[in-house]
């Protein structure tokens, strides 16, 4: 009478002829012993729920939407948190003993890697998918310190690679990708059975490490727009449709194009930033995922572009 009929429990309990701290008895107690049982679904979960199984059918993923938060006037960066913290909980459940875990570097990873929660996983492997050497110094700092934090949590051995993001030129890439010491990293990516990784995009509010971290002269990025690239997974160039072949800069870079993601069985893919809407739909056409986390502005962007 209360919850079906919406009836007052005044109304319920002249009905009945008891007290009307008699009804509210029995609906405590109905609660009490599970008779009765309230859900509560936050603002904006409806809406999410839709994209989430619009992106599922349009773009053959299993994923995970973040709602928005103060009806969508949230920032990127507070988006970024969001998603982070969800991207965390859903990584913690992928993960299995004796796993090979390939992770690419970056703001949204390192982002996902500080909300890390201790998960000790016996024999696990993190092995790092793209070199982070640039044109201002190594980049093996940042990228050892999300590494160590990630393989601190799970107590997972590394394995780092030691190369350019980007060669100067083709040919001394494909020479160094030779080298017998860079074919056992190559080969420990091959083994991996989960990838983790972000979109990168050239005007994100929260900026890209590849934009801020001396990996790119103007020249390349002017080189990039004219070539059709709008952002990048893993330092791969991608064009709005989800190509890459053709990209002069992706001749030059070391890591994983989306026809090598796709060897991966399992591939997370975490996105957070209005800009980002473009450069997600063009990782989502390449097939770089499996598995997607994204915040509900940024998706329904990217399926807005439909």
């Amino acid at each position: 009478m209360y919850y079906d009929e919406a009836l007052t429990m005044e109304a319920i309990a002249a009905a009945l002829g008891v007290s009307r701290s008699t009804v509210s008895r029995l609906l405590r107690d109905a609660r009490a012993d599970g008779l009765v049982r309230i859900s509560l679904h936050p603002p904006g979960a409806h809406r999410a729920e839709k994209l989430r199984e619009r992106l599922e059918r349009r773009f053959d993923v299993r994923a995970r939407v973040v709602p928005a938060d103060n009806g969508g006037r949230d920032s990127d960066i507070d988006r970024l948190g969001a998603v982070a913290e969800a991207a965390a909980e859903e990584l913690a459940g992928m993960l299995r003993p004796d796993m090979s875990v390939g992770l690419a570097w970056g703001t949204t990873i390192a982002a996902v890697v500080s909300r890390l929660r201790p998960r000790p996983t016996p024999g696990l492997r993190l092995v790092q998918l793209n070199g982070a050497i640039s044109l201002e110094g190594t980049g093996l700092a940042y990228v050892s310190t999300v590494l160590a934090r990630a393989a601190e949590v799970w107590d997972a051995s590394v394995m780092q690679f030691p190369v350019p993001a980007f060669f100067d030129v083709a040919s001394t890439r494909e020479a160094m990708l030779r080298e017998r010491s860079v074919q056992r990293v190559l080969e420990a990516q091959r083994q991996c059975t989960l990838a983790v990784f972000g979109v990168g995009a050239f005007d994100a509010e929260v900026p890209s490490q590849v934009q801020t971290g001396g990996y790119l002269t103007e020249a390349d990025r002017t080189a990039l727009l004219a070539d059709g690239a709008v952002g990048d997974v893993c330092t791969v160039f991608l064009r709005a449709d989800g190509s890459w072949d053709g990209i002069d800069m992706n001749g030059r870079g070391s890591g994983p194009d989306p026809a090598r993601l796709q060897r991966i069985p399992r591939r997370l893919l975490i996105a957070a930033g209005t800009r980002k809407a473009v450069p997600l739909r063009a990782a989502l056409l390449a097939g770089t995922a499996t598995d997607l986390v994204v915040d509900e502005v940024t998706a329904a962007g990217a399926l807005g572009l439909d």
